[in-house]
Order: structure tokens, then C-alpha cells, then sequence
């Protein structure tokens, strides 16, 4: 009998590969790098910079709240309407920084960007269709959308820290404060309503 390795996964995921380029992986293991090489792109930024958004969307419209079903379209709304102003204006100003024309390979990475802004803003929306299914209370999905924005800004910063080499205190530390923009943001509309 082979003796485990105590890094060896262990588990469900443990058990399932699939096929790479470089051969078989475990599904541990694969999701481990996807999460590794998104952490090392500048789409950390555009997921934070959308999740904002989507908060700001969601906040505002909990004062006078429409069907969920009207909010997750005016999230999805909101996530094609920044991205395609994200896109025009990246383009834009890469042909006047560069004074050439946007190929196809370049394009390519904008749209990567576009794409988690996009995805930051939308998320919610899950929430929200959950609730037009009968799944969720509205007010729930409100405050799950809320409070998920928020977790994913603290838990970026946390993970920031983290790479950059700070301890798990100063990690913590850092979660917190940037947190407080949306913590801040949260308060004060239900302050004025």
C-alpha cells in the first residue's frame, strides 16, 4: 500500500482529472491555476472596479425596489452599457497613445478586461433571478447582492496582501479597509432612506 503524501488531495475533486495540454490533472488542481493566473491579470482590477458598480446599482435601487426580475436586466443592462464604454474608450485611446490602429490580438485583451467589468457589475443578477423564480425572498436578494459586492472587495484585498507579501494580519487588515468603501457606501444610503 502506497503511503499518502500529506499535500496530495484528498476528496471528490481529488478523484476527478481532466485533460490539459500538459496531460491529466486533477480538477483541484486545475481550478488551483485558473485562480493563480487570474490573480497575476490586470482582471483582478475590472472584477473590483464592476462589483463596485453592481453594488452602487443595487443599493440605489433598493430605496424604491423593482421586480427582481427588472433588476437583474438593469444589472445586465448596466454590465453591456460600461462595457462597451470600456471598449471604445480603451480602443480610442490605445490609437491616440500609439497612432495606430487596434489589431485584432489587442482587441483581444480589451475585450478580456471588458469582460470582467462586465462580470463585477452582473453578478448579482444571479440573486435577483433567484428571486423572480421564487427561490429568494427580494429583500434576501438585496442584501445577498449587497453583502457579496462587498466580500468580493474585502476578499481581493486580503488576497493582495497576501501576494504582496504582508502577514495575515496586515492582510485582514487590508480586506477591511478597502471594504470600508462599500461598507461606507451601504450605510449611507440606508442613512438617507
Amino acid at each position: 500500500m502506497r503511503a499518502r503524501n500529506s499535500l496530495e488531495p484528498t476528496g471528490v475533486l481529488a478523484t476527478r482529472t481532466i485533460m490539459t495540454a500538459a496531460g491529466p490533472v486533477s480538477v483541484r488542481t486545475h481550478m488551483r491555476r485558473a485562480v493563480e493566473a487570474h490573480l497575476g491579470t490586470q482582471q483582478v482590477a475590472r472584477v473590483i472596479y464592476g462589483a463596485i458598480i453592481g453594488m452602487a446599482l443595487v443599493v440605489s435601487l433598493e430605496a424604491h425596489p423593482p421586480r427582481p426580475g427588472v433588476v437583474a436586466a438593469s444589472l445586465v443592462a448596466t454590465a453591456v452599457a460600461v462595457g462597451l464604454a470600456e471598449f471604445y474608450s480603451d480602443v480610442v485611446g490605445s490609437q491616440t497613445r500609439n497612432r495606430r490602429r487596434v489589431g485584432v490580438e489587442q482587441a483581444g485583451h480589451i475585450l478580456e478586461d471588458v469582460a470582467a467589468v462586465a462580470f463585477g457589475i452582473s453578478f448579482p443578477a444571479v440573486f435577483f433571478v433567484l428571486a423572480a423564480a421564487g427561490v429568494l425572498e427580494d429583500d434576501t436578494a438585496f442584501t445577498i447582492a449587497k453583502w457579496s459586492g462587498l466580500g468580493v472587495i474585502g476578499f481581493y484585498g486580503f488576497i493582495a496582501g497576501r501576494l504582496a507579501g504582508a502577514s495575515l494580519w496586515l492582510s485582514l487588515l487590508q480586506a477591511l479597509a478597502v471594504s470600508v468603501i462599500g461598507g461606507a457606501l451601504i450605510a449611507f444610503k440606508a442613512l438617507i432612506h
